[in-house]
This record gives C-alpha cells, structure tokens and sequence, in this order.
C-alpha cells in the first residue's frame, strides 16, 4: 500500500487497509519480525488501528502502518490472507 517514496498514508488507504484485516481471521499468535511478537494479534492489530487512525497523515509516526503492513505480509505469505 505504501508506495516507494511516500512518507505518509491517507485516510482512505487507512480505512482499505482496515477493511482487509476484519475480513481475515487471524491466528491468536504472530510473531511479526525478528523483534516483534504478539501473544494476541486481534488486540494488536485493533490498538494499531487507533493509533494509524491519529497518526495516519504524520510520516513521523507510521511504525503502526509499518507494523500493520508487516502482519498484513506474513499472513498472506502463510496462506491466512486473502
């Protein structure tokens, strides 16, 4: 979603990307890189949604887009997305 060069999301990307993750089930788990895992992804994934929803358009605080991006990846690598 994020595209090469662009510092900062819109609004309607956040609200695409949203939409994606509550038509997927997540497994209660993911270890999301190297130095990230979350015992409870659904929690996870809903606290970094309100905070993209703040932050969306500041290109200083896009680690909770980045983060989302990142669940997003693994789980369609794993098969779980759609």
């Amino acid at each position: 979603m994020m595209k090469e060069g662009k510092k900062t999301y819109t609004e309607e990307e956040v609200h695409e990307l949203k939409k994606w993750f509550d038509a997927q089930s997540l497994p209660q788990t993911m270890q999301i890189d190297k130095a990230a895992f979350t015992p409870n992804l659904k929690d996870t994934v809903d606290m970094l949604f309100e905070q993209a929803y703040v932050c969306y358009g500041n290109p200083k605080m896009q680690g909770c887009l980045y983060l989302l991006e990142k669940i997003k990846s693994n789980l369609e690598k794993n098969g779980e997305g759609a």
